[in-house]
């Protein structure tokens, strides 16, 4: 068993990102001051209410249920929500408070549907936490058996995947910096011109798609422009997934529909990155292309080539790549940022440097 010492996602973070997913109004964070605060931001930019009473030390020797009582009923009372959450953190769970037995003692009234997610960061791996707000979310009428069911197996894949190919499967890794994207589009280009084959492949993971998706815009303006066939695949279903995740699918489609922009293979939804990757090599491999540029999660594409183009938005991950001598990998490190609240297509910085390309040839 592999020890990892470099930071991993948060379990607690998982679960309020899992309750976004499922248009959860607010989400409570029973837990100090400070907890979560680096996630709570970005997802308040992306419409959902974060919360907390922030626990003293005196609530972590008598209890924290009676100033999380009063914290929700102010909730209910400023943003009057349909759906409102309760997380427990680690300081909740260390103490034993009854989240629960507090919601029922708020008494927030039949409109708001208010429930609990038993949750810490101690529980391991960060997508347990999702798969708590994934049951809590079943339990209080979110999401239907089949969908809890589905979403459970894919966190496992996406765990699964992380710890034989990704950032889990390396005890320490060091965020590297991006080399320049210059390089990688120079081939892109040069390809087409030439009259290459070239596919685009992406792999997202949720919101990050607003994102990677710009790529597909700018490798068909360089077609229409240099020459060349293209295949684009991609994982954006909009009928499969969470409700926003849903919607994050209609979004980017209909703008690349309005751009003149054709996805030739809808391999899978957003969050089923972890298991389409041998459905989107099927449709590349009978393209049989000359070049390959890979998006997102870009290792759960099997058997990535030295010279495929990867680009990913994870600083380490892209550590992951060059240590293991991916040379033509690239990094959007600031894409997670770009996209929380996103609602069409952000420009991604290897697309742009792409079209300045094209346009000089």
């Amino acid at each position: 068993m592999t020890v990892i010492y470099h930071p991993r996602p948060n379990p607690i973070v998982a679960a309020m990102y899992t309750l976004r997913d499922m248009d959860v109004d607010v989400v409570v964070t029973h837990g100090p001051a400070g907890c979560s605060f680096m996630a709570s931001r970005p997802l308040e930019n992306a419409g959902v209410r974060i919360v907390t009473y922030a626990l003293k030390d005196n609530d972590l020797i008598f209890g924290g249920a009676e100033p999380l009582i009063r914290t929700l009923k102010e909730a209910k009372k400023n943003f009057n929500p349909r759906t409102m959450a309760v997380v427990g953190t680690c300081a909740s769970t260390i103490i034993g408070d009854d989240i629960a037995a507090a919601i029922r003692r708020a008494d927030l009234g039949p409109d708001c549907n208010c429930f609990a997610v038993d949750c810490s960061g101690c529980m391991a791996d960060n997508t347990q936490g999702a798969i708590r707000a994934i049951k809590a979310g079943l339990k209080a009428g979110l999401i239907d058996q089949a969908e809890c069911d589905r979403q459970i197996s894919l966190l496992k894949a996406a765990t699964d995947l992380e710890k034989k190919r990704g950032m889990a499967a390396k005890a320490y890794l060091s965020p590297a910096v991006s080399p320049t994207k210059m390089h990688v589009c120079r081939v892109i280009a040069n390809a087409l011109k030439e009259g290459k084959k070239v596919a685009v492949i992406m792999l997202a993971k949720k919101e990050l798609a607003y994102r990677f998706a710009d790529m597909f815009v700018a490798v068909d303006e360089a077609r229409k422009r240099l020459g060349g066939k293209t295949l684009f695949v991609a994982n954006m279903d909009g009928s499969l997934g969470l409700p926003r995740i849903r919607r994050y699918c209609s979004n980017i489609n209909a703008e690349l529909d309005a751009d003149g922009v054709n996805i030739d293979v809808m391999c899978g939804g957003l969050d089923e990155y972890a298991v389409v990757g041998e459905k989107a090599k099927a449709a590349v491999d009978e393209f049989q292309p000359d070049l390959k540029i890979i998006m997102g999660i870009c290792h759960a594409y099997p058997d990535m080539g030295k010279e495929d183009i990867l680009i990913t938005d994870q600083p380490r991950q892209l550590a992951n790549y060059l240590e293991q001598n991916y040379l033509c990998a690239v990094g959007e490190v600031s894409s997670h940022t770009m996209v929380m609240g996103a609602t069409g297509i952000v420009h991604l910085e290897t697309a742009d440097t792409l079209r300045e390309i094209v346009r000089e040839m």
